[in-house]
């Protein structure tokens, strides 16, 4: 099925040469040049994946992003000025899947953005072979991860994870008490040879302990081992 990508940009240069690109590679697309039309209309019907500019008039890439992960977990990849690490580390605390910075190569982000879309395949589609998680459910106490839904409950209330979240913790849950580096985590949740730092699993970390305890303040299911990585509690 040809993915849908949502284009959030007011830079009509940008809008129009990226839209090209990404049809040109079979996407099809869909483009908004301030964050207010753009968030009815993703809410109203969501893309397989968008692309954020965090500087816009009207409404930004971050506040949009936080309104629109209040409604759902659609894919959303940052587009950031050159330098701004300030902008990458709060678009990834907020729940960001991936980030490119200005200027950048088409070639990079259709890649990044083919490595998500299999990112959230992977995550729909469930762990290979796993004998624990029929019907692709893995239970973990007061945990139930439904990949085949991307669906997250604790104690059965929702958690709404984004793809990158979801793998991680996913990968953290699968081996209780097992210690994950965060190479390990970087692997499950970037395929395809993306770098990225410890910077960003550290934000993804935070941001889905954040979720949880939203939902119970006591959540410490996720532990840190400073040094080491992180660990999903055997409780």
């Amino acid at each position: 099925m040809t993915a849908t990508i949502a284009l959030v940009d007011d830079d009509r240069n940008i809008l129009t040469s990226v839209s090209i690109a990404l049809q040109a590679e079979g996407f099809v697309t869909r483009v908004y040049s301030d964050g207010e039309t753009a968030l009815k209309a993703l809410i109203e019907n969501p893309p397989d994946l968008a692309i954020f500019d965090i500087k816009m008039p009207r409404m930004d890439g971050l506040e949009l992003l936080r309104r629109l992960r209040e409604k759902q977990a659609t894919p959303v990849i940052f587009l950031t000025s050159k330098d701004d690490e300030l902008d990458e580390a709060l678009g990834l605390a907020m729940g960001a899947d991936d980030y490119i910075a200005k200027p950048f190569s088409q070639r990079l982000l259709i890649a990044r953005i083919r490595a998500i879309l299999r990112r959230t395949e992977l995550a729909q589609a469930g762990p290979a072979g796993d004998e624990e998680s029929p019907g692709g459910e893995l239970e973990r106490g007061r945990l139930t991860m439904d990949t085949a839904r991307h669906r997250v409950t604790w104690g059965g209330a929702n958690v709404t994870l984004t793809v990158t979240e979801f793998l991680i913790l996913e990968t953290l849950a699968q081996r209780p008490g097992i210690v994950k580096t965060r190479n390990q985590l970087m692997d499950a949740a970037y395929q395809d040879d993306i770098y990225v730092d410890d910077r960003t699993i550290d934000s993804h970390i935070k941001r889905v302990r954040r979720k949880f305890r939203q939902i119970d303040p006591e959540f410490d299911a996720i532990e840190t081992l400073y040094g080491a990585g992180y660990r999903f509690s055997e409780e």
